[in-house]
């Protein structure tokens, strides 16, 4: 039988705190949270490996979904800096444990997953665990969800060639966005933050996650 328990500190111990994780909240949320229940049954025993794991298979022209890499999750959930007050977008949840873990930081976490069999699986997991202050919404990933900012932080789950304007618009004064930004084969996360009505970014680390749909670059885009 698997101890998952063991797997959950093993991943926290040589994947997350070595890299500069010291949020010892976000730590207490990764050690407690099952990841395996966010996964399907036949790769639960992968579920704190150091890689992105598919959640959903690519099938009928739909590109395969992951949960991100461990590590890069929790390096860009800390760089948003959440406190019990922040009201926080999670664009891309999927089976929704980044929403679950950020549901542990943040007052409220809005989760928009534009897959409707992904989302109730969301809604399962997160009922499941009596998770009570997320909101999932379906839509298009790359227009947010407006209608409930805006909002002291969003975090993205996947690399992005381009930023939405309609994203960018949602942070509140101060608000703070973290996504991995990909202009080749690999990527660099990079935390964008609005102040006085300007975003300004600045990059984090290197970082190759699996580009999320939706935010692959216009033809002629250019950074």
């Amino acid at each position: 039988m698997i101890d998952f328990n063991r797997l959950r500190q093993s991943m926290v111990d040589s994947q997350i705190r070595p890299n500069d994780v010291t949020d010892l909240r976000l730590i207490a949320a990764m050690l407690e949270l099952p990841r395996e229940r966010f996964v399907p049954a036949a790769r639960a025993d992968l579920a704190y490996l150091d890689d992105d794991l598919v959640v959903r298979e690519a099938a009928a022209g739909k590109p395969a979904r992951y949960l991100i890499e461990p590590m890069v999750l929790a390096k860009l959930i800390q760089a948003l800096d959440l406190n019990e007050n922040s009201r926080v977008l999670d664009i891309g949840c999927a089976t929704g444990y980044s929403a679950a873990i950020l549901a542990r930081l943040a007052g409220q976490v809005v989760a928009i997953e534009e897959d409707a069999d992904l989302a109730a699986a969301a809604r399962r997991n997160l009922s499941d665990l009596g998770i009570a202050n997320v909101e999932i919404v379906t839509g298009p990933l790359q227009e947010g969800a407006a209608a409930k900012g805006p909002y002291d932080a969003i975090l993205i789950n996947g690399s992005v060639e381009q930023l939405p304007d309609a994203l960018l618009g949602q942070l509140k004064e101060g608000g703070r966005l973290a996504a991995v930004m990909r202009t080749g084969p690999l990527g660099r996360a990079t935390l964008h933050v609005r102040a006085a009505g300007v975003v300004s970014s600045r990059p984090l680390f290197d970082a190759g996650v699996p580009l999320l749909p939706g935010f692959k670059a216009l033809k002629g885009f250019v950074f």
